[in-house]
């Protein structure tokens, strides 16, 4: 028993002795080179992590860092093995900063429509845009609530959009009595008078457009085919008189 025990042992180390006598153990030229380029050291594909600490313990022997409070900077001096010192300065991110931030245009597009649009059609406008959140994620409603307030930005109210007497391309299609492939031919013609605050924003088209001379032609052409007559289309602010 005590014999075969002794044999396992010797053949691990003959296997042991073969393995490091397999590795060549670099001259001193060569480790100086590598020392040259440590930048080529650092990203080849065969350097793992556990390689990366042991030159940085090997190349660092401590790193003071302290904060410089005038010019809101990150100070941090190095000393390395040789004695050399080397001092590197960041700047100190704001408080509440970081590197996730809005597109600037994303942000343009919210200031843009902010009050004159509900929150979840402002998300759907940004999306459509191509526009993503600082953390890549796709816009949805409370985001949007959650920067325009941030931005001072005021919220849409649904009373005052009424009281401008502004219809969306669907409900001009709705009074106009039309599919809304044809209103938004009649948008793309300029028969129809519309903008919209933003590419792929909702058209924000006055009710007394609907009533233009042009839009009424069109759309009584339109009509014809169906043996339908056409009236203009009435301005809900107009008072009416009794059976009329």
């Amino acid at each position: 028993m005590a014999l075969s025990h002794v044999a396992v042992l010797e053949a691990t180390f003959q296997t042991a002795e073969t393995s490091l006598d397999a590795v060549p153990i670099a001259d001193r030229s060569s480790l100086l080179r590598l020392a040259a380029d440590l930048e080529s050291v650092w990203h080849a594909p065969g350097t793992d992590l556990r390689l990366k600490q042991r030159i940085i313990r090997t190349l660092i022997e401590e790193i003071i860092v302290d904060i410089d409070q005038t010019a809101n900077q990150v100070v941090m001096l190095i000393h390395w093995s040789g004695g050399r010192h080397t001092e590197l300065r960041i700047t100190k991110p704001k408080s509440g900063e970081h590197n996730h931030k809005t597109a600037v245009e994303a942000v343009e597009v919210v200031k843009q429509m902010a009050g004159l649009y509900p929150d979840d059609v402002i998300a759907s406008t940004l999306n459509r845009l191509g526009f993503s959140t600082g953390y890549g994620n796709t816009w949805r409603k409370h985001l949007v609530c959650s920067l325009r307030s941030k931005l001072g930005l005021p919220t849409y109210d649904a009373s005052n959009a009424q009281a401008e007497a502004i219809l969306t391309a669907e409900e001009a299609a709705e009074r106009l009595g039309v599919s809304m492939r044809t209103v938004r031919e009649l948008l793309h013609n300029n028969v129809l008078a519309g903008t919209q605050v933003v590419k792929f924003a909702p058209w924000r088209i006055p009710v007394e457009a609907l009533n233009a001379p042009a839009v009424v032609e069109r759309v009584q052409r339109i009509r014809t085919g169906n043996n339908s007559r056409v009236t203009r289309i009435p301005d809900e602010r107009m008072p009416r008189l009794p059976g009329m």
